[in-house]
């Protein structure tokens, strides 16, 4: 049997140390898009997720996600609007599977597109979407 070591967070007061070499984070909690319209990605958003506008300056505006500490960032720009580098999606995990029709229905009205619907495995539905500027989402349950 390999050697496999277990790494417990104790507190989040404890300093980064040999015995647990992990940094400590409250996990991956932001995102900034490049966007053609930051009030229009704002709007979907929205629409789609709940999101909630906490600041702005003339070239972004940053909206939080409801219940969560989670923020994305809408960056005006020019240049490479939906395109994703190295990143293929990101993605919204749903509370409850029965939510999954009435997520894609909100994406279409909101401006977005479907791309592909399924299931995982049973009772585990997923949808791909792309929002109005081209970035791909996906909206998941398990």
């Amino acid at each position: 049997m390999p050697n496999v070591n277990v790494y417990h967070f104790q507190s989040h007061h404890h300093a980064l140390n040999p015995e647990n070499p992990l940094v400590r984070t409250f996990g991956l909690t932001h995102i900034v898009l490049t966007v053609a319209d930051p009030d229009r990605s704002l709007r979907f958003y929205e629409r789609v997720f709940g999101v909630r506008e906490y600041w702005r300056d003339e070239n972004q505006i940053q909206a939080k996600t409801p219940d969560a500490h989670d923020v994305i960032a809408f960056n005006r720009g020019k240049r490479n609007i939906g395109r994703t580098g190295g990143i293929e999606h990101f993605g919204f995990r749903l509370v409850d599977s029965a939510d999954i029709d009435e997520a894609v229905r909100l994406v279409l009205d909101a401006g977005g597109e479907l791309i592909e619907r399924g299931d995982f495995t049973e009772g585990e539905p997923f949808a791909f979407v792309k929002d109005p500027d081209g970035y791909v989402i996906e909206i998941w349950y398990e």
